[in-house]
């Protein structure tokens, strides 16, 4: 019997289906992003407090191992939070208010010397720059300003959001007990145990991440402040908290916050105290890039710096700051998600592959499948 010659060859055929599959993930991907966007009022404490969950995460469960009630453990562990973040919080503006005019001035001094010593134009000067700049800044400031309907309505919402993130933050870790159930209660059939998988590694991953960088960020902090207090340079608490802020942007918060700190330093101490200052940040960035980094975040997962890169610019472009402050952990989610799927289907017949050393949810051997 004649059978019909397929009208495309195989290549083309397995080509055309990964391209529908692309478009099928990106068409997906970008659906759930402009859902984001639009509900970004209820997303962002969602997201807030996932985060916030992952980094107090071992409290509780310390809490927890000491016999105390689930939702008690979860109320200290929000009050800590509150109280960390709030001390921490004056800590900096504290640091900022009171050495803010002094580091303006200083860079004010340092773009003068740039200036001076590059050969700029003789009518080109800091202070025309300023002007130019307060010029810019008041012709775009206005219509940027005017969406926001007041200063008043700006720090409410930030309010708002701040308290609804911590309310989550303390069901999400009193009711962390339940997400096993939950998992396994929306996933399709037979697939529970891999759903389970794939959020496990997901936070874990998250948890990781904001609990090494987190260390990082204090140790970060400290040794440049300490260097710059060495080096007498002005404002060196306030620089040190702009460390330790930037930190949790990779690359990009480091780069500028070192960069403030070298010219504040050039500006104030001359050439020679800028190339020590230069030589501190460096050393703390060798330090945080081959020791800190493989030995706090080795259990996480591992992204190339060019990915890195790639999710903040994305993160800015979709939510400016708060993207890039969140781009980060949900792609090291995204990574371990991933992986965790590539496990459970790396099976010979594509199905999940059967997983004897991990338990259940309650502790007991994952059912055998259907055709065992």
């Amino acid at each position: 019997m004649h059978t019909q010659k397929p009208l495309l060859p195989d290549t083309a055929r397995r080509t055309a289906a990964w391209c529908g599959v692309v478009l099928l993930v990106t068409g997906v991907a970008a659906v759930a992003i402009w859902l984001c966007i639009v509900f970004k009022t209820a997303i962002t404490p969602v997201l807030l407090a996932l985060l916030g969950t992952a980094l107090l995460g071992p409290v509780h469960r310390w809490l927890i191992a000491r016999k105390l009630n689930r939702s008690l453990a979860a109320g200290l562990t929000c009050a800590a939070l509150v109280a960390v973040v709030g001390g921490a919080g004056y800590i900096v503006v504290t640091a900022l208010i009171d050495t803010g005019d002094q580091i303006v001035s200083s860079l004010k001094d340092a773009g003068q010397w740039v200036v001076d010593h590059f050969g700029i134009a003789d009518e080109t000067n800091v202070n025309s720059l300023a002007d130019n700049a307060k010029t810019f800044v008041e012709k775009f400031g206005a219509s940027a300003a005017g969406g926001l309907l007041s200063g008043i309505s700006l720090v409410g919402s930030l309010l708002a959001t701040s308290v609804l993130a911590l309310l989550l933050t303390f069901f999400f870790l009193r009711d962390s007990d339940r997400a096993v159930n939950l998992a396994h209660s929306i996933a399709p059939r037979g697939t529970g145990e891999l759903v389970e998988a794939m959020g496990r590694r997901g936070f874990e991953a998250v948890e990781g991440f904001m609990r090494g960088t987190t260390f990082i960020a204090l140790i970060d902090a400290l040794c440049i402040t300490v260097g710059l207090l060495i080096l007498d340079v002005p404002g060196a608490v306030g620089l040190g908290a702009l460390v330790f802020v930037g930190a949790y942007i990779p690359y990009l918060g480091a780069f500028i916050s070192g960069a403030v700190a070298v010219l504040v330093a050039l500006a104030d101490r001359g050439l020679v105290i800028a190339l020590w200052a230069l030589g501190v940040v460096l050393a703390v960035q060798v330090l945080e890039g081959h020791v800190l980094q493989p030995m706090i975040q080795s259990r996480t997962v591992q992204m190339h710096p060019a990915m890195i890169m790639i999710a903040l610019t994305a993160g800015a472009s979709v939510a400016g700051l708060l993207g890039m402050l969140l781009a980060v952990p949900l792609c090291a989610a995204a990574f371990g998600v991933i992986g965790e799927l590539r496990k459970g289907y790396g099976g010979p017949s594509g199905t999940p592959s059967d997983r004897p050393d991990r338990p259940g949810p309650s502790g007991s051997s994952p059912e055998p499948s259907p055709g065992a």
